[in-house]
């Protein structure tokens, strides 16, 4: 049976904020592997079917008697319907958690929104947590004024027992530790992430793509838009790929959109000794014909074509005879580097802003070494690989979300 785990915080999706957003993709990709997911809050509702939903406005920072009680907290004093909510909340948090196996727990440990549900939370001592810390209102200036010597302050910079530490992080968990009294290594760091389909819009078709093709986990992409003829010159951009890959030693991928071109009655066979080629140089999983897909028939849309362009590292245009270069003013709008075949319609087109190479004097070695040279210098490149390799949702559940939970018995 997989693994219950409950989400807490005073408020959660679809109210807007960066913890209600990171518990939304925590929790969406948590069942989507499989978990059994139920989002406790104060405020809120079902943002989604899979997952069960608790709001209960005590749990919230916002609800008449939560601020009542922190009016008088934030002057010092502690009144007898601090004891008697607390206790209330103890038992409807046991409602609430009833089953769970694991509870991930924001900023309740470590602020003082609502102490009350700190101290409920103190209470259930058999309860396995993760703090998730965002904020420390004991390191905090304008917390300052509202925190007293003593409890229920206290629970905010005390180490809890049976509860795992987690920073958002580093300066965070160094943050931590120093207030905890804690080791760093006792302190797991877990960065926020990013959605990248839809934070670049993608297309359905494009998400199709990068699942398939497996596009997020490549050093680097190179987009060839072109069709399968013989002056596009592909069968160069194969060799450069094969030298570059070799030269690196990492996983650099070419991507031909095209389809055989329509006009010349040799056009489908290039595909044919492109793909042979391809298995010569044992590039089967590196270089995607996207005209491959469906039976030699997917043609990428107008909108799918400009998701590749966002999505791809540097623009490879190897041609031998050009009238013009569209692409390279497609490659301009979408900062991407640009490395071509020296011939006037493109020299036209680049100017000064393009890598170019002579297509049928200059081996493959020397340009993959001037692409690899451009890889190494290019600091967009090297963020935005580790974007899309590091700072993924599905990525950081997976890789460390995961193995936390599994971790906690």
């Amino acid at each position: 049976m997989s693994k219950r785990i409950a989400i807490l915080h005073y408020a959660s999706p679809p109210v807007v904020g960066g913890v209600e957003a990171t518990i939304a993709y925590h929790a969406r990709g948590l069942v989507e592997l499989g978990y059994q997911v139920n989002v406790v809050s104060g405020s809120g509702s079902t943002f989604d079917e899979r997952i069960e939903t608790h709001i209960n406005p005590l749990f919230g920072s916002k609800q008449p008697e939560i601020l009542a009680i922190k009016q008088e907290l934030d002057r010092g004093v502690i009144s007898p319907s601090f004891e008697t909510l607390c206790e209330e909340l103890k038992a409807a948090l046991q409602a609430a958690l009833a089953d769970c196996d694991v509870c991930i727990v924001h900023n309740a440990h470590t602020m003082n929104k609502n102490l009350v549900l700190t101290a409920a939370l103190a209470r259930l001592s058999d309860l396995h947590m993760i703090a998730w810390c965002h904020d420390f209102a004991w390191t905090m200036p304008q917390y300052q004024p509202e925190l007293h010597v003593g409890y229920p302050w206290n629970l905010l910079r005390e180490r809890w027992a049976n509860t795992r530490y987690v920073t958002v992080s580093a300066p965070r968990r160094d943050e931590l530790a120093a207030l905890l009294g804690m080791a760093v290594t006792e302190i797991k760091v877990i960065g926020s992430g990013m959605d990248l389909a839809r934070f670049l819009r993608w297309t359905r078709t494009t998400e199709r793509l990068v699942q398939e093709l497996h596009l997020l986990e490549a050093d680097g992409l190179l987009l060839l838009p072109a069709r399968l003829t013989r002056r596009k010159n592909i069968a160069l951009a194969l060799e450069v790929l094969a030298e570059l890959r070799k030269q690196s030693q990492k996983d650099y991928r070419l991507i031909v959109t095209g389809p055989p071109g329509p006009h010349n009655p040799s056009n489908p066979g290039y595909l044919g000794t492109l793909l042979a080629l391809r298995r010569e140089l044992k590039l089967e999983g590196a270089v995607h014909f996207l005209y491959e897909l469906d039976n030699l028939s997917f043609i990428p849309d107008d909108d799918t074509m400009a998701d590749l362009y966002q999505l791809c590292d540097a623009l490879f245009f190897p041609s031998i005879q050009e009238g013009f270069g569209i692409p390279m003013l497609e490659a301009g709008l979408s900062r991407l580097p640009i490395y071509c075949s020296d011939i006037p319609a493109l020299r036209e087109t680049g100017q000064e802003d393009a890598v170019y190479f002579n297509p049928l004097e200059d081996s493959p070695q020397v340009i993959a070494r001037r692409i690899h040279d451009g890889f190494a210098t290019d600091a967009q490149h090297r963020l935005r690989l580790r974007v899309r390799k590091s700072y993924r949702w599905d990525t950081i559940i997976q890789q460390q979300l995961v193995p936390l939970l599994e971790e906690e018995r």
